[in-house]
């Protein structure tokens, strides 16, 4: 598939990391492959020597690359004169392709394409080599070549579960349930791997039915024994929260059985505790009291049930006679994050006090616009000609701003979904514009947008718009009125959540009139 294969390969580095799916929410930033390098030139030479007589040895070419330096940031062009003047001189051997290839796909950089191309023609089962190239084509916007080098890397080393586990969820696109029992047999195949609890993750965590997720998070616990399999771990705090959303007494059973001490257990059991606490309350009519222990309980950081807790408070508030306390909380959290739950209960309390659908919109627009803040003025090149984009050109537009870079997977993983909502406003004032904070991936810029046929505006981005944004990590995603605020931010868009997005957007394009 085009959309969703091109996600799973935007997070592939973190997934090999053994990076649990709290960490893949995070927003990432470019860096380089190691610390930069201080080997003198003596040095240096006698690395060059090493790899000169044993050039079979990868050690000795990747000590010799790490002294010369390759980064993300800062290369040595030397190196690569070096590596080509090699590959002249030993056209047979496929070390000295590789290893460069590899420093320079390691590092995110463009120029390792071709590298990479040329030991797949000496060695077309080289599976390593096909990975790599199945990454490097995604930041290039080739993702259906991406698919296929990935089918080469799995076909190449069958044994891996690893590529088969990214070519298994290349085919996400299919009907659900011959998707789900693809998933079921690749658990068959690697029932003692990691890769087969992380298959089985994915599908429970990207179900949109709250019964089919629990359905698939019950068969990862049940296949995959949290206790031995990580992803399996992972997976149990996001069962919890769809317990916790129709029967809290079995997501606080759940959170006794596998829940561990550390901080996010902790808070969703301390979070688990006071809901129970709170419905034996109103079950005996002691509202007040319910709504002092809401008014204590924190929220777990992860996973996110803001939705549940809100809504839940407000049904006390109200029984407890503070209808206007419901109404004002639900208008707030509408306000920064809008979800259709939160809208049709924030209605159904100002119909109790008597307000309209259009009186409920002031109020939000007027939450949101107490909120705002101007966005910080930018003058940016532009990918597509000589000339320059301005924040003040897209006046009278909404816009959504998005600092990115190519080799940032989330990045990657988060445009088919952007994309997807601004299909609906194609003919209205919005504005989609991507800055790019690496200018080491400049080349893949512009093929990334033939080959994904994204529409949005692609600038050249400077430290001085990063830092007047306080961007540290990417993706990070801002939501611009038509007078240059910035009214939402903090958020990131999936398979799941369009319609917050598209709230958003309406809410800004046909804001309420202040009389």
């Amino acid at each position: 598939m085009k959309t969703k294969f091109s996600y799973q390969l935007c997070l592939i580095l973190f997934l090999i990391a053994g990076i649990s799916q709290s960490a893949l929410s995070q927003s990432v930033t470019p860096a380089g492959t190691g610390p930069k390098s201080h080997a003198t030139p003596q040095e240096i030479q006698k690395l060059k020597e090493a790899v000169e007589a044993n050039p079979d040895s990868l050690s000795a070419h990747k000590a010799y690359i790490k002294a010369m330096g390759v980064a993300f940031d800062k290369n040595n062009p030397e190196l690569v004169v070096q590596y080509k003047k090699w590959m002249e001189k030993y056209p047979n051997n496929i070390n000295f392709p590789f290893a460069i290839g590899e420093a320079l796909w390691d590092s995110e950089l463009p120029q390792a394409t071709p590298y990479l191309q040329k030991v797949v023609q000496m060695d077309p089962k080289n599976a390593t080599a096909w990975y790599y190239l199945s990454i490097d084509a995604d930041r290039w916007g080739q993702q259906d070549l991406s698919k296929e080098y990935m089918h080469k890397a799995s076909l190449a080393d069958p044994a891996n579960a690893g590529y088969a586990f990214y070519y298994l969820n290349s085919m996400e696109d299919e009907d659900p349930a011959t998707y789900s029992q693809k998933v079921f047999d690749f658990t068959k195949r690697f029932p003692d791997n990691e890769r087969g609890a992380q298959a089985l993750y994915w599908l429970a965590e990207r179900s949109v039915n709250n019964d089919d997720k629990i359905k698939y998070f019950e068969a990862l616990r049940s296949l995959y024994p949290p206790a031995k399999f990580g992803w399996s771990a992972d997976g149990m705090s996001s069962l919890w929260a769809a317990y916790i959303e129709i029967d809290p007494a079995k997501a606080q059973s759940l959170a006794n059985e596998v829940g561990t001490d550390d901080k996010y257990w902790k808070a969703m059991k301390a979070f688990n505790e006071n809901i129970i606490q709170e419905r034996k309350l109103v079950e005996d009519q002691k509202y007040s009291d319910a709504v002092a222990l809401l008014a204590q309980t924190k929220r777990p950081r992860y996973p996110n049930v803001d939705d549940f807790f809100y809504t839940e408070e407000a049904s006390v508030l109200d029984k407890a006679g503070n209808t206007k306390g419901a109404y004002d909380s639900l208008a707030t959290k509408f306000a920064t994050m809008p979800t259709d739950k939160l809208l049709a209960t924030t209605e159904s309390y100002g119909e109790k006090l008597g307000k309209s659908k259009a009186d409920v919109e002031k109020d939000v627009q007027t939450i949101r616009n107490s909120n705002a803040k101007p966005a910080a003025p930018f003058n940016l090149g532009l990918y597509t000609s000589n000339g320059k984009l301005s924040l003040d050109d897209l006046k009278g537009k909404v816009v959504l701003l998005t600092f990115w870079f190519p080799g940032c997977g989330p990045c990657r993983g988060e445009f088919p979904h952007f994309q997807a909502v601004m299909n609906e406003y194609k003919d209205q004032q919005v504005a989609f514009i991507g800055i790019n904070v690496a200018p080491e991936q400049d080349p893949y810029v512009v093929p990334f947008m033939q080959n994904t046929k994204y529409t949005f505006i692609p600038l050249h981005g400077i430290d001085g718009t990063t830092k007047d944004y306080g961007v540290r990590g990417e993706p990070t995603n801002f939501l611009i009125d038509q007078n240059g605020k910035i009214v939402f931010t903090d958020f990131r868009i999936e398979g799941d959540n369009h319609r917050t997005l598209e709230l958003m957007i309406n809410s800004l394009l046909h804001q309420p009139s202040a009389n």
